[in-house]
């Protein structure tokens, strides 16, 4: 420690980010590497193209037909039909959690990727284990408490429109007062969580430590930095409006191949990559304990990092090209 604030940039790590993107997909290039790095960007939640609304077949559904819809000679049926709904909801519940583990799981790998310029999936979903799961439980418990915040939501509405049978006047300042307040309220804590679960996985992954932890932490570097975080708020929705651009123009120009599953995740790769590491070298100008790379040699285009004290080259930036893909 001496004593001086770390001057914190937003465009120099985007540039950077943007160089090193180039050496880890294109220098040299490497398809076996590119498709499983694409494969690690897919399991954290990168799943192809944006910009593609697909028509649903419930925007027409009325519930007075329902009757219509089943054939008389079915009616036998019926009772079996709660039931099925049921069990596909239920699917449907399970589908959701094993999606958000096998996010959190790869996230870590996905940032494992960058960090050590390998394309592996086996070691780090290994190596990463605990905090992998960790992670995911935490946000289980986020996402149950939401569960309970809406409860509490549609129990105030239904009160509020209890009480607009007594007294209509005031019911209606009252509605829209409390409606007002917890859009801004929802909405504040859904960005606050949003935020700080976007920087929970770097911190576990350069610590090693519990997910509570790392949103302790986290959550003080925001309080005691606000200014940047901010900045970065406002350069992270440029950066997303820009990709969801991209990504539609892509998927037009691939006749929507670019919004399949995977197959758009590797075509749209390096905005990945670039945006992941953006995030890794901003939040490494906040000191050796959120930087990454501390126990790698540092790569000659990472300025930021270029405090290291020279050694022999332990990085795989360095070294020979990387190893053969493991899946």
């Amino acid at each position: 420690m001496n004593g001086t604030e770390p001057k914190i940039e937003i465009f120099k790590p985007f540039g950077e980010a943007f160089e090193l993107t180039k050496k880890i997909l294109f220098q040299p290039f490497d398809l076996t590497k590119w498709l499983v790095i694409g494969f690690a960007a897919f399991l954290s939640g990168h799943f192809g193209g944006f910009g593609i609304n697909f028509p649903s077949p419930f925007g027409n559904f009325q519930p007075h037909r329902a009757d219509q819809i089943i054939p008389p000679h079915l009616e036998q049926l019926k009772p079996w039909l709660q039931i099925a709904i049921a069990f596909v909801a239920l699917l449907i519940f399970v589908l959701i959690i094993v999606l958000m583990w096998l996010k959190a799981r790869g996230n870590f790998i996905f940032t494992d990727c960058i960090v050590r310029n390998r394309a592996a999936i086996v070691e780090p979903w290994r190596e990463y284990r605990k905090e992998g799961n960790s992670y995911f439980l935490f946000f289980l418990t986020i996402m149950l408490g939401v569960l309970v915040l809406v409860a509490i939501m549609l129990a105030t509405f239904i009160a509020l429109g209890w009480l607009g049978h007594h007294a209509r006047e005031t019911s209606s300042t009252a509605f829209i007062g409390s409606l007002l307040f917890l859009f801004i309220f929802w909405f504040s804590v859904g960005i606050f969580i949003a935020v700080v679960s976007y920087f929970m996985v770097l911190v576990m992954y350069r610590r090693c430590c519990r997910a509570l932890e790392a949103f302790r932490d986290v959550t003080l570097l925001i309080v005691h930095n606000p200014g940047s975080f901010v900045l970065f708020c406002l350069f992270g929705i440029v950066l997303v409006l820009a990709v969801l651009m991209i990504s539609t123009i892509v998927s037009c120009a691939t006749c929507c191949l670019a919004a399949l599953p995977y197959v758009g995740t590797v075509i749209l790769l390096p905005l990945f990559v670039c945006l992941r590491a953006f995030v890794l070298l901003f939040v490494g100008q906040f000191g050796p304990n959120y930087d990454v790379w501390a126990n790698f040699a540092p790569p000659e285009f990472l300025p930021i990092l270029s405090s290291a004290p020279p050694g022999p080259p332990t990085s795989s930036f360095d070294l020979p090209p990387s190893p053969p893909a493991s899946t």
